[in-house]
C-alpha cells in the first residue's frame, strides 16, 4: 500500500478559463497526491476535458494557480507540462499503426549510439518496461495495427512512461474496450498506483471508478460539485452529484427497489 503524502504532487486552485462568452471552468479546485488515483467524472460538457488540457499546457488556465509539490508553477504550453513530470494519454492513443511497438515507445525519443538509432538498448527497454508493468505483447516488434484495442491502449499508457513522470492522465481509457480488454487497462492503473504515481482518470463508467479509483471529482457546468472518497460513496451519490439534483433517474429507481424490499 502507497502511503499518500499530506502534500499533492499536483493541485489545482480556484482554476478558471473563458473561451470568448463561454466560461468553460470556475473557480475549480483539484487535488492529486502520490500513490492515488482520482477519478474526474461529470456529465459532457461539465469542463473535464478543459480542465485536462489547462494540467497539460494546451489550454492555460485564465485564473488561479496550478501547483506541483506544494509550490506554484506556470503552465503555458505542453513542454511545460511534460518537464514537471505530468504524462497524458488521450482518447485517440495518437499511435503510430505502421510502426512496431518498439517504435511507438520511443517516438520521439529515440536513443542514439554514434548518431545512429540504438535499436538493441530500445528493444532491451520496451521489453523490460512492459515486463515491469505485467504488459502482455506478443513481441515488441510487432506492428501497432496488428495489437487489439486494449494491447494498444495499454502501449500507449506505457509510452507515457518512459519520461518517468509522475502524473499520468489518462482520458476515457476503457470507452471502446470489451471486459476482457477493460480488466487488463484497469489492472495496469492499479500498477501505476502502487509505483507511487498519481493518476487521474477520465471516465463516464461508474463501474470502471469503483474498481480502480480512491477519490472522485465531480464537475458539473465547469465547477466543483463534490469530492468523494469511493470506498464510503454510493453509485447513487455519485450520479446526483453529476446531475446536480438529488431526484433523479438513478435516486428514484433505487428508492423504488428500497420500498419494494421493504415490503
Amino acid at each position: 500500500m502507497i502511503h499518500v503524502s499530506a502534500t499533492p504532487v499536483l493541485a489545482l486552485r480556484g482554476a478558471s478559463k473563458r473561451f470568448g462568452a463561454v466560461q468553460a471552468l470556475t473557480d475549480v479546485d483539484l487535488e492529486v497526491h502520490a500513490g492515488e488515483v482520482v477519478a474526474l467524472v461529470g456529465d459532457n460538457g461539465a469542463g473535464k476535458s478543459t480542465l485536462v488540457k489547462a494540467i497539460a499546457g494546451v489550454h492555460p488556465i485564465d485564473e488561479g494557480a496550478l501547483e506541483w509539490e506544494g509550490r506554484p508553477v506556470s503552465v503555458s504550453k505542453p513542454h511545460d507540462s511534460q518537464e514537471l513530470g505530468i504524462a497524458t494519454v488521450y482518447q485517440d492513443l495518437a499511435l503510430c499503426d505502421n510502426l512496431d511497438v518498439v517504435g511507438n515507445l520511443y517516438l520521439g525519443r529515440e536513443l542514439r549510439r554514434r548518431g545512429v538509432l540504438d535499436e538493441v538498448t530500445m528493444e532491451q527497454k520496451s521489453r523490460q518496461l512492459l515486463d515491469t508493468l505485467s504488459i502482455r505483447i506478443p513481441s515488441v516488434r510487432i506492428p501497432i495495427a496488428g495489437l487489439s484495442g486494449g494491447q494498444r491502449q495499454v502501449v500507449a499508457i506505457a509510452r507515457a512512461l518512459i519520461g518517468e513522470p509522475k502524473v499520468v492522465i489518462l482520458d476515457e481509457p476503457t470507452a471502446a474496450l470489451g471486459v476482457e480488454q477493460t480488466a487488463q487497462v484497469l489492472d495496469l492503473v492499479e500498477r501505476l498506483r502502487e509505483r507511487g504515481l498519481g493518476v487521474i482518470l477520465i471516465s463516464h463508467n461508474m463501474a470502471d471508478v469503483k474498481a480502480v479509483a480512491d477519490t472522485v471529482a465531480v464537475l458539473r457546468l465547469g465547477r466543483n460539485n463534490g469530492t468523494f472518497p469511493v470506498k464510503d460513496t454510493s453509485h447513487e451519490e455519485i450520479i446526483a452529484a453529476i446531475t446536480g439534483a438529488t431526484d433523479n433517474a438513478v435516486t428514484r429507481r433505487a428508492e423504488r427497489r428500497t420500498t419494494e424490499a421493504a415490503k
